[in-house]
């Protein structure tokens, strides 16, 4: 009977060439895990973790060679301590030296006096005949060097060669900074605290001369005396206080007098709205201000060497020889205090700013003025806008205006390639709009309106061309052609086209 052959398990077949060869590699440890026996496993783990202690007594380093390697570690890092020692000392020298920088500007100024009648005329040359004329001046030539002191003092001296047979002081001062509560102590010629629009500097202002309020109420700005400057971390408030001689000392540097005429003055001021997420394009500034004085009041009738004294004057928005508004130096006036209020809103391209300050003088009779106290006040609102779509931006640590960046520079020239490269810089409008009343009473020192349309174009964020057209008036003027009072005062009106070409570093 045959096998049932689909029942059957297949055989496999192996020849016994196969089975030698299965033999051979068994014995010499080749096969894999699953052929290979636990034992010749175990036997091959051996031998690896011998062949790996032979190459670790290969690689012993010989106790010469490891004691000389440490020395040479030692000797770099020896090495490399007294590099960094030299640095330090270096960087301790530098601290306990001075630094300081250069800088400086220039303003070209022309101006036209396109159109004055007979009382204007007579304001200016005392003529009613003989009109204002048109003039080139470089309103200022302008050389500063300012810097630190460790540990925490610092120094600016800031000359005027405008005119060089006579330079003038400015900024003339040394202090202490990083004193408590984020304040500076300055001491020297500086500014006095009050006005917005003389606080800032007269390469950000945005018309060519200041309005007649501000340069009226604290003329020339500057005196001898002690300032504090701080503001909180938030740089939401800012403040400035301090005293002042009166006595104008910046073409010779002196005072000379019997008794100390002079006047306390403060500055608070405040950014409540300050809109960080667009770069400080929309913010509002607010800000008072104050001071009380005491001048001399003899005036012209004693033997004094100073010039102490109540006076309020101002040209007419541009350079002219005289001062058209004028109370002249008030006889009788002991006393005067001030107080300002300013106000900025800046929305983008659009800015309006506004200020007004009032004068309050007390006086006795004398030089056959009458005695009675006075009031004079003024103040002026702006709105500029970029027409090319800048802004100006703002200083919340100071409370001023900062400096106006193009988003392009004006620029014109040859390509490397061929053709013509060209920038066109900012563009910017503004209006202003000015008052003044320096009439009371007895004195007649001039009221006045102003209307000032101005065109700015920034060539880069250090040089600019400022446009100015003005319309004024002046009425019941003349006070400054008098020590008497007089019967009946000055008008006139006038109509002036300036131009100024500027650049500082």
């Amino acid at each position: 009977m045959m096998p049932d052959v689909a029942n059957t398990a297949p055989v496999e077949r192996v020849s016994y060439t196969s089975a030698y060869m299965l033999q051979d590699a068994a014995a010499a440890g080749n096969l894999p895990a699953p052929v290979a026996s636990a034992q010749g496993a175990e036997e091959a783990k051996e031998e690896k973790v011998a062949a790996k202690d032979d190459k670790k007594e290969e690689a012993t380093v010989p106790l010469a060679d490891y004691e000389d390697l440490l020395g040479r570690v030692d000797e770099i890092e020896e090495s490399w301590d007294k590099y960094q020692d030299k640095l330090k000392e270096e960087a301790d020298a530098k601290k306990k030296k001075s630094s300081y920088k250069l800088g400086g500007r220039v303003h070209l100024d022309n101006w036209n006096f396109v159109d004055s009648d007979a009382g204007i005329n007579e304001l200016e040359t005392g003529d009613p005949t003989d009109d204002p004329e048109n003039r080139w001046d470089f309103r200022r030539i302008r050389l500063e060097l300012a810097g630190d002191v460790p540990n925490n003092m610092l120094f600016r001296i800031q000359m005027d060669f405008n005119n060089p047979a006579q330079a003038e002081m400015k900024d003339v001062y040394l202090g202490f900074n990083n004193l408590p509560n984020n304040q500076t102590l300055l001491i020297g010629n500086q500014k006095r605290p009050i006005g917005l629009d003389h606080l800032n500097s007269s390469r950000h202002n945005v018309f060519a001369e200041r309005p007649l309020a501000v340069e009226t109420f604290n003329e020339d700005a500057r005196r001898l005396g002690a300032c504090m400057y701080g503001y909180t971390d938030d740089e939401l408030f800012h403040w400035r206080y301090g005293a002042f001689l009166l006595e104008n000392i910046n073409t010779d540097g002196r005072y000379r007098g019997d008794f100390n005429e002079a006047g306390v003055y403060g500055r608070l001021s405040s950014s409540p709205w300050y809109d960080k997420t667009s770069g400080g394009r929309g913010y509002m500034h607010l800000a008072m201000s104050g001071s009380v004085n005491q001048t001399d009041g003899n005036g012209t009738l004693d033997a004094d060497d100073n010039a102490n004294e109540a006076r309020f004057r101002t040209r007419p928005l541009a350079r002219s020889d005289s001062r058209w508004y004028n109370t002249n130096r008030i006889l009788g006036a002991d006393n005067y205090e001030q107080f300002g209020l300013e106000s900025i809103v800046n929305i983008g391209a659009l800015q309006i700013t506004g200020e007004y300050i009032n004068t309050w003088v007390q006086r006795d009779p004398l030089g056959g003025f009458s005695g009675d106290d006075l009031h004079f006040h003024g103040g002026y609102i702006y709105a500029s806008y970029f027409l090319t779509g800048e802004h100006i931006p703002y200083d919340r640590v100071t409370g001023t205006i900062d400096r106006v960046k193009p988003f392009e520079n004006f620029f014109l020239v040859d390509r490397c390639a061929g053709g013509t490269g060209r920038g066109w810089g900012a563009l910017a409008m503004a209006l202003r709009y000015d008052y003044i009343d320096l009439s009371d009473s007895d004195i007649r020192g001039g009221q006045g309106h102003a209307v000032t349309a101005g065109l700015n174009w920034y060539w880069t964020a250090y040089s600019k061309v400022q446009t100015n057209l003005v319309w004024g008036e002046v009425n019941n003027g003349g006070q400054g052609l008098s020590s008497v009072p007089l019967a009946t005062g000055i008008d006139g009106d006038y109509t002036i086209l300036g131009t100024r070409f500027m650049i500082d570093f």
